[in-house]
């Protein structure tokens, strides 16, 4: 499995190079200092630590771009670029790209923890992200157009009424607006800052209409699609999380360390400061991870299928890319852990077999099919991974040519779902009644279902 996508570099060199490794307590008292906050005047100085961290690396990640791109029009690198760390050559462009893909990498660190802001202060209440991520991503704070009047309404909103008023482009997973507003008596208000008051953004401000009116009014989500809406499952989310915990732990001093979930699952992780401790070569590590997942797999049922029907969601490199991933900083763990996951110092990953999955829900009553053909590569965004069958309970209806039209109707999973019962570690009772009571629904379109409580699962 590729850790990362680039040719010109080891893996292991982004987690060995300086910026990376002294960015990892950084993001650890980050997280301890956002857990902290306790009152809005905390949460204002919060995020002006976190812009200004990031600003800063966006600023080095700017410059190393303009280096690079002198570099390959065979020019020196500019005075003002900053020095690369990682003791690469110096006179191959290829140093200058891989120094910015580090800072790219750290920017979107910083912005996870961003995002972990913003799920806490809206409360935990996930429809408010399913809502203003369906967005393009925010692109670079540094030297962006009209960042200084979003920041300056940033700060007149607290001067004014002690407010706090979230910056969007500090977050991955806030897309639609450039602000939101927390006022003590009404729901979350999101603005468009306007940096020019003679242009209209209407479609800005269409968007963000659609988002408040999907959440408080129970409107489509916005987009083009006006089937997709948000469904309350009226259901307490349980998880597995505990087990995520303890195999993290043990894999910070084993290295590695694998084991069943319920719900035919595997459970891997690997920790890169245990592997250290334990002083292992390549090829120890390659057998005993093999080896840890072949039992963990056998354990969960899954082993036979593995070839051509299994498929794994795991945490490298994934932080800040996927808006509807809770933030690792949320997850119920020590700060210091979260930010291995943040980092890839410490890696999880969660595997299945779909038709397992299939035969768990048809036990429990539900007409289930996976229907990702055998043998096909990574799952993508949108793909369909499984159906599952709904008949009315009344008489079949004969039509012509001796066909029979049975009433009844198809939900079908797409990975989005599946990701989120995989890395959330759902429990499987909480994950089947939420099918069943989107079934009873009798919903059409395309339902974003959420449960409830979610307050009291993350951080």
């Amino acid at each position: 499995m590729k850790l990362f996508d680039a040719d010109y570099y080891d893996p292991d060199e982004v987690l060995a190079h300086p910026r990376h490794q002294e960015m990892q307590p950084v993001i650890a008292t980050l997280i301890q200092q956002l857990r902290d906050c306790t009152t809005e005047e905390a949460g204002v100085a919060f995020q002006r630590d976190l812009l200004t961290r990031l600003l800063e690396v966006e600023k080095d990640r700017k410059e190393l771009k303009r280096a690079a791109d002198r570099m390959r029009k065979r020019k020196s690198p500019h005075l003002e670029a900053p020095e690369p760390r990682s003791g690469r050559d110096l006179g191959n462009m290829e140093t200058w790209r891989f120094e910015h893909d580090v800072c790219e990498r750290l920017a979107r660190q910083l912005r996870s923890v961003g995002d972990a802001l913003a799920w806490r202060v809206f409360g935990f209440h996930r429809p408010f992200i399913l809502a203003l991520c369906r967005n393009d991503p925010p692109g670079p704070m540094y030297g962006k157009a009209g960042l200084q009047a979003e920041l300056d309404r940033v700060e007149e909103i607290f001067k004014e009424n002690g407010s706090f008023a979230l910056l969007h482009d500090l977050t991955n997973c806030l897309r639609i607006g450039d602000v939101t507003v927390w006022d003590g008596a009404n729901p979350p208000c999101t603005e468009e800052i306007k940096t020019n008051p003679g242009v209209r953004k209407s479609a800005q401000i269409r968007r963000i209409n659609q988002a408040r009116a999907a959440v408080l009014e129970g409107g489509p989500l916005p987009g083009s699609n006006a089937s997709e809406l948000l469904h309350d499952l009226d259901l307490p989310l349980r998880t597995h999380l505990d087990v995520l915990r303890d195999a993290l732990e043990q894999a910070a001093t084993e290295g590695i360390h694998a084991t069943a979930v319920p719900g035919s699952r595997a459970l891997y992780v690997v920790d890169q400061y245990g592997c250290v401790q334990q002083g292992l070569s390549s090829a120890q590590f390659n057998e005993r991870l093999q080896q840890a997942v072949g039992a963990a797999l056998e354990n969960a049922g899954i082993a036979a299928s593995r070839e051509d029907h299994n498929v794994h969601f795991t945490s490298m490199d994934s932080t800040a890319r996927n808006p509807l991933r809770v933030p690792w900083a949320n997850y119920p763990l020590h700060p210091v852990v979260c930010a291995r996951l943040i980092g890839d110092y410490a890696a999880m990953t969660v595997e299945t077999s779909g038709p397992a999955l299939a035969d768990l829900l048809r036990v429990a009553g539900l007409d289930a099919h996976w229907v990702r053909p055998p043998g096909k590569a990574d799952l993508k965004p949108g793909d369909v991974v499984m159906e599952i069958h709904h008949q009315e309970q009344f008489l079949a209806v004969s039509l012509p040519g001796g066909l029979t039209m049975t009433p009844g109707w198809t939900l079908q999973m797409g990975r989005s779902e599946l990701d989120r019962y995989m890395i959330e570690l759902v429990q499987p009772g909480s994950w089947i009644a939420g099918m069943k009571h989107l079934l009873a629904a009798r919903r059409g379109g395309q339902p974003w279902p959420h449960y409830r409580n979610e307050h009291e699962v993350w951080v």
